[in-house]
């Protein structure tokens, strides 16, 4: 086995020639088939009709009995409640598969809708298998790919507001923690980080200014002094020219506190505002963690674990691994939901170092046994706040029992609330904090303009007169809080010659990816977006954000406007439609402006007065 050498100099990789990352039958990455493109996680996939489904002998005998005590049977009792009722049962039971009948039985049901009955017992059979499969013990692929094919449904859906919601949570059954004790782990490295001199002889009084003017509050032992250059990294001469490639002359704030921590080895709850760079503070770290560990064999890795809560957001970061990891040859797999099950099953048995995905579908990757994580020493929670929001904490948790105790772990996000703080300190050992700027807060390098209207009706008229001269400025990001708002403000500009696109939960995945495509590439020049691309969203080319409805709190409205500005950019501008109805949300935009420095205006100041007047003249003692 041979072993890829990293030292400070740069890193040296002895690959044998038959070891070829580029080799032209790798699987391709999120290629997208036709009978695959479907926007949400429910889809079903049409392959589906052609796979002979196991079914439970005392099923069928239930059913049986169930006609001949009922006569006409389909006028009173529904098969496939029937089936259901004993699901449980079968699944325990779990004899050996004996394929018997089709699902044209589910299509028979007198009473219910047809279709809404066929798609309903196609989504439960096939989460029957998927527990079938962890149980069974395939040991051909083909086997495990009829299962894929089988199960291939997600999690994740949109509700009326366009926000990701998880559908049918106790479906995405936890994995039982590993018993790590009886596992006998190879060792790995995790400290790379040697300090320069340039930052050793900064005196604490020089440390704690230069904190200071990076807005950096650290709090843990034994904390590294920041760095000020990625030369100070020791970053291999393959690696310092990705970071070039992409244009990064200098670290970020977040980045240059992290970037030393995680080298050492520590782990780190890093609290940054958007747009701040926290992706390359851990992607780069996790390189140089990659590369100083043996070369995989078949079907083992992945060694970097990256969850993230959303499908817009782990493609985002995949797509930035995937830059930085080309100049060792590390290959990076994208699994989640809305792609084929099957695609990335076959991704995944093909092998790979970094894993991005979320978590309900790294579950059902890890139960098919398409991976497994006894080489990962390597685990990255992205904006975990919003993981926790969405439910996802018992699904990290059993992620987390999945890796072995003694790795690095690293948990990046926006805001931290005090309960994810606590549940977050749980899975990590020892953790050093950062946070840049005030938890919460929005971006200081954006612009803020807060427009107060009469009435919606004169919302329109005023994106119509500013968009021109926006456009001039750069790509603009327009954000709705319902779809069909998006819809119709689509129309409206594409009707005045506006070069512009949508993106909100009824597109399919297909469709989102082409969309954003098109907007990086400026073909789009204007996307309406409901609260679906307000996180992870990373595309440079936006200079201004407008919010046509408000968001629907202060933490939605940061990661909004977080879409310029990226990256210390500080051309971007953020302007907030507002009008008499919606100024229950006037004052905590005046907090938000004080906040960040910003200028507030008298029209935004006099709505939120009359917001505390009112709530005032409520309370006010009508007898004295």
């Amino acid at each position: 086995m041979s072993k890829r050498k990293f030292g400070f100099e740069g890193f040296g990789i002895n690959r044998q020639a038959t070891y070829n990352f580029d080799r032209s039958q790798a699987p391709q990455r999120l290629y997208v088939p036709p009978s695959s493109r479907h926007g949400h996680d429910n889809y079903e996939d049409t392959d589906l009709d052609n796979i002979d489904y196991a079914e439970n002998d005392n099923s069928k005998d239930t059913s049986a009995d169930d006609n001949k005590d009922n006569g006409a049977g389909d006028d009173e009792i529904d098969p496939l409640d029937a089936f259901m009722q004993g699901i449980h049962e079968e699944m325990k039971a779990a004899p050996p598969p004996q394929p018997k009948e089709k699902l044209e039985r589910y299509r028979d049901d007198e009473d219910d809708d047809p279709m809404e009955s066929f798609l309903k017992a196609k989504k439960d059979i096939g989460l029957t298998l998927a527990a079938d499969a962890l149980h069974a013990g395939y040991n051909s692929d083909e086997e495990v790919y009829a299962v894929a094919k089988a199960v291939d449904a997600g999690m994740l859906e949109y509700d009326s507001d366009d926000n990701p919601v998880v559908v049918d949570k106790k479906k995405i059954e936890p994995i039982p923690a590993l018993d790590h004790s009886s596992i006998d782990y190879e060792s790995f490295s995790k400290d790379f980080y040697e300090e320069k001199p340039s930052i050793s002889e900064m005196s604490e009084e020089d440390v704690a200014e230069y904190r200071k003017s990076l807005a950096i509050h650290v709090s843990g032992f034994d904390v590294p002094r920041p760095i000020k250059s990625f030369e100070d990294c020791s970053f291999s001469s393959q690696l310092m020219n990705a970071i070039a490639k992409q244009a990064y002359e200098k670290p970020t704030a977040i980045q240059c506190q992290a970037l030393p921590i995680v080298l050492s080895g520590r782990d780190i709850i890093g609290i940054a505002k958007t747009g701040s760079g926290k992706t390359a503070a851990f992607v780069l770290p996790m390189i140089v963690h990659i590369v100083d560990q043996p070369e995989l064999q078949k079907e083992e890795g992945p060694i970097g674990v990256i969850c993230a809560p959303t499908r817009e957001l782990a493609h985002q970061i995949y797509l930035e691994a995937k830059k930085f990891a080309k100049s060792h040859g590390i290959r990076v797999s994208a699994v989640y939901g809305g792609m084929s099950k099957l695609d990335q099953f076959k991704e995944l048995k093909a092998g790979c170092e970094i894993v991005v995905a979320t978590p309900g579908r790294l579950i059902d990757m890890l139960k098919m046994k398409a991976l497994n994580m006894l080489k990962a020493t390597y685990l990255v929670l992205d904006e975990a706040d919003r993981m926790f929001d969405l439910g996802f904490e018992p699904q990290i948790r059993s992620i987390v029992g999945q890796i072995r105790p003694d790795r690095q772990t690293l948990l990046f996000s926006a805001t931290m609330p005090r309960k994810v703080e606590k549940l977050a300190r749980e899975v990590l050992t020892d953790p050093i904090r950062v946070t840049v700027g005030e938890v919460g807060m929005a971006n200081e390098d954006i612009t803020q303009v807060v427009q107060v209207l009469p009435s919606d009706a004169e919302k329109m008229p005023w994106l119509l007169e500013k968009l021109p001269g926006m456009i001039d400025d750069g790509d603009v990001l327009v954000f709705g809080s319902k779809k069909a708002t998006v819809d119709e403000i689509e129309s409206q500009l594409a009707q005045k010659g506006f070069k512009v696109a949508a993106l909100h939960g009824d597109k399919d995945q297909a469709s989102r990816m082409e969309i954003l495509q098109k907007f990086k590439s400026s073909i789009y020049h204007v996307l309406i977006a409901t609260d679906v691309a307000a996180r992870g969203l990373d595309i440079k080319s936006i200079k201004s954000v407008v919010n046509f409805d408000i968001a629907r709190d202060m933490d939605m409205h940061v990661h909004r406007i977080g879409r310029t500005g990226r990256a210390g950019d500080k051309d971007g501008i953020a302007y907030t439609l507002i009008t008499q109805k919606e100024s229950h949300f006037a004052g905590e935009l005046v907090n938000s402006l004080i906040a960040a420095g910003q200028n507030v205006s008298m029209e935004l100041m006099d709505l939120a007065m009359k917001v505390i007047l009112h709530n005032i003249s409520l309370n006010w003692p009508t007898k004295f």
